[in-house]
């Protein structure tokens, strides 16, 4: 499966102006064909038992809840894929190529099923996306680290043997850089573990002054995180009910002041969600640190030796083909095609896809729309909404993101020797460059998080002859401006952090905005989450906006698509199971002649 620039002219405007999704919707309703008169008008929302689903599948199950986020087995089931092959073979079709949609199938492939999946871009990894310029640099959608607790994630990677190969593990240190170079960190390398290792870790730290570290102190002892400790479920528990207020309402409650938020909090809350203190959920942050006090490896971080599509999805892309799965790029799905109950009106069962410019009709046994936020709005007939289920999905926000690269002809992040950050001669890959090989943070930019990708991803980012690649995550705070005026307050930011690196020179630069990416991790926004089942027996969701416990994430993604395929595994035998109702509506569509 090649990817080149005369391929991916056309999905590259769409980025510029908003979301990329995986169809290009019209209308198409079919009803059962022994009632087709039947529906004259559309009901009030349906709201019952029926119009929430709950799973049957105990695979599932297992991916959420408090047990899920120190249940480090998920590890052993993701590698090892459902250990079930079922008795009836299902015809599948997904909506969407991202990690999501691609996870889904390798387990539903596994579990003897014939899968299809589309999608409308020229290449694979939706917002994880990356592909080549017409000069063979590579290029990406966000910056993307993994977290050592991403256990289904990791899971997945050795199970397409890409995860001793293809990450690279970094210091146990998370990094801010501050106006003139001056430097704090959160070091969590400590002889003892979580959560001592964290505990002195804030204790320490340079980027807060002592009165700051006090306040922040007494606001975190006295936080669900200190429950957590002793009584996990009850601590968790406290979390979840946090999703009402921010984190700056949560944190000033008793005892935290403004300082700690600014010169730290912010920098994190922008690397999760795209938004500072004031505005983020503080069950999002609070869910995040509960991890790393628990888990000493969850604040450990790895990054991909190079770029998402050689080192996560092209080992997955030949996991899929090699088992028959067919991905269809470049290929929007027009719409859902689907019955409608004669007596309430309501969808009752998804036919297929109408897929393509031509718009030609796919039968399908199930479907999963596997996309983002906006993908998810676009795709869902309107006659879905009179579900509350689908309905609540349009209360998802979605917050802009605008991705920087710019390449110095030196080493930007290397402050301590002139000449060195100077020298790009001879061979300087596999991270031999000069400079600091970790994600960073700065409250004093408006990224959100950066890295020189040369150090910290060099088998695709580093250049002979070159020095850094800086990659840079700018939020809504900038989104607006023009790609030139955002590289160039890139590397005015960069210089007023890096003092020494103004004596550098830009090489080449490049710009990639996705207005409408994660969802809004704002307060209230959880409980408009789905589920991977829906009201519709045969039609799921996945995605990392779809309910489970890791957030708009790669795990909370890589866990949906394991989710989603365990609940049409569980469902897909027996009398009543997913091909019997495939096999009965088949039958109920056929005309009958009296003899």
């Amino acid at each position: 499966m090649k990817f080149t620039a005369n391929t991916l002219a056309a999905a590259l405007a769409l980025w510029t102006t908003g979301s990329v999704t995986a169809f290009a919707p019209v209308s198409v309703v079919r009803q059962n064909t022994v009632h087709a008169a039947a529906r004259t008008t559309i009901s009030p929302l349906a709201s019952s038992l029926a119009d929430e689903p709950t799973f049957t599948s105990e695979n599932a199950k297992k991916q959420v809840g408090n047990d899920s986020f120190l249940n480090q087995d998920l590890m052993a089931r993701a590698q090892n894929g459902p250990g079930v092959v079922n008795e009836e073979k299902l015809k599948i079709g997904i909506v969407g190529a991202g990690l999501a949609g691609m996870i889904a199938a390798m387990d539903l492939a596994d579990a003897g099923h014939d899968v299809e999946i589309f999608e409308v871009r020229p290449f694979v990894g939706g917002k994880v996306s990356s592909w080549k310029d017409k000069e063979g640099n590579h290029i990406e959608m966000g910056l993307h680290v993994f977290f050592g607790c991403y256990y289904n994630l990791f899971g997945i990677m050795k199970r397409t043997g890409g995860f001793d190969e293809n990450l690279r593990i970094k210091e146990h240190i998370h990094t801010f850089v501050n106006e003139g170079g001056k430097l704090g960190a959160l070091d969590f390398q400590f002889p003892i573990g979580a959560p001592v290792s964290g505990l002195q870790a804030f204790a320490r730290t340079e980027q807060l002054g002592v009165e700051d570290k006090f306040h922040n102190a007494v606001r975190l002892g006295t936080s669900p995180i200190v429950r957590a400790l002793i009584d996990f479920d009850g601590g968790m528990d406290m979390v979840r009910e946090l999703d009402d207020i921010t984190f700056t309402q949560w944190f000033q409650q008793l005892g935290g002041k403004r300082g700690s938020l600014d010169r730290m909090w912010d920098a994190i809350a922008y690397a999760l969600g795209f938004l500072d203190c004031d505005s983020i959920s503080a069950r999002c942050m609070l869910t995040i640190f509960m991890l790393f006090a628990i888990r000493t490896e969850a604040s450990v971080l790895r990054m991909l030796d190079g770029s998402p599509q050689t080192g996560l999805h092209d080992p997955i892309i030949k996991y899929l083909e090699d088992r028959n799965v067919k991905i269809n790029l470049s290929t929007p799905i027009r719409d859902i095609v689907h019955d409608l109950d004669p007596e309430t009106g309501l969808p009752s069962r998804v036919r297929g896809l109408s897929v393509g410019p031509r718009e030609e009709f796919r039968e399908f046994d199930t479907v999963i729309a596997a996309t983002d936020v906006p993908g998810i709005k676009k795709l869902l007939p309107e006659t879905f909404r009179q579900y509350e289920f689908f309905d609540k999905i349009y209360n998802l926000d979605t917050v802009p993101i605008a991705t920087v690269q710019v390449r110095f002809d030196g080493w930007v992040t290397e402050m301590q020797d002139e000449a060195r950050m100077m020298d790009i001669a001879g061979d300087q890959s596999d991270g031999r460059g000069a400079g600091i090989d970790n994600l960073l943070y700065s409250v004093d930019t408006e990224f959100s998080c950066f890295a020189d990708l040369a150090l910290t991803s060099p088998g695709d980012y580093y250049k002979h002859g070159e020095g850094s690649l800086i990659q840079a995550v700018f939020d809504e705070r900038a989104f607006s401006r023009s790609n030139e005026q955002l590289v160039e307050d890139c590397i005015k930011q960069l210089n007023n952090i890096f003092p020494s690196s103004r004596k550098l020179k830009c090489t080449w630069s490049s710009v990639v905005k996705l207005g409408q990416a994660l969802y809004r991790e704002k307060p209230g926004q959880d409980k408009f989450r789905p589920k991977q089942a829906t009201p519709i027996p045969n039609f799921f969701l996945s995605g990392s906006y779809t309910y489970q416990d890791y957030l708009d994430s790669m795990e909370g993604a890589t866990r949906s698509g394991l989710m989603v395929a365990d609940e049409i595994i569980s469902r897909a035998d027996g009398p009543t199971g997913l091909k019997a109702q495939a096999l009965q509506a088949e039958e109920a569509s056929k005309p009958f002649f009296l003899v």
